[in-house]
């Protein structure tokens, strides 16, 4: 497999489309429609990228509970159960941005960072996207004053049995991370 070039499709402030050409294991030249955060596609360049955004997945240590959130999801027509996101500024660290993202989306304080993986990716078929989950504990009251008119955002500490609870709801719209990482808690009791 080998990557040829990239035709940037579309120019918009946050994401574009791009055709890639590239050539299959059996020499045939093939093209492959994909998104990105980025002015080329990742696939383009060999350097490391860091990630574009981060998946904060915050621990109210007072409360013993989850932080989690309801946010509506213009995709999705509709609202998807998630944890505090967003995007790493330029010139920003994972770490930074896990701070600011908590405290803008949800009113709280990181009181201590426990672990950040290393960049992942949600949907690879389609995106070059990656975020870091930043696993947190925070403290403070609960607020979202700080989030802009187009962020509906509701947040909720959950026990495990609530998180087993809304795991167990078909009808019901899951950021895939998010999901496993309720999944495993209302198995657990912890993170």
């Amino acid at each position: 497999m080998q990557i040829k070039s990239a035709e940037k499709l579309t120019n918009f402030k946050w994401l574009n489309l791009f055709n890639v050409q590239y050539i299959d294991k059996n020499g045939d030249e093939k093209s492959w429609q994909l998104a990105s955060r980025e002015k080329e596609p990742k696939c383009l360049t060999d350097r490391d990228h860091p990630p574009n955004a981060v998946v904060i997945v915050p621990f109210h240590r007072p409360q013993g509970k989850l932080v989690i959130t309801r946010e509506y999801r213009v995709p999705l027509g509709g609202e998807e159960y998630g944890f505090p996101a967003g995007l790493v500024d330029k010139g920003e660290t994972v770490q930074e941005a896990a701070r600011r993202e908590l405290k803008e989306e949800t009113g709280l304080d990181v009181t201590r960072l426990i672990r950040t993986s290393p960049a992942i990716y949600s949907s690879a078929g389609m995106t070059d996207e990656s975020v870091a989950m930043v696993f947190v504990e925070c403290d403070g009251g609960l607020s979202t004053a700080r989030t802009t008119s187009s962020e509906a955002i509701e947040v909720m500490l959950i026990s495990a049995p609530e998180a087993s609870r809304l795991c167990n709801d078909p009808s019901l719209k899951f950021d895939a991370k998010a999901w496993l990482v309720l999944y495993y808690f209302a198995a657990n009791g912890h993170l």
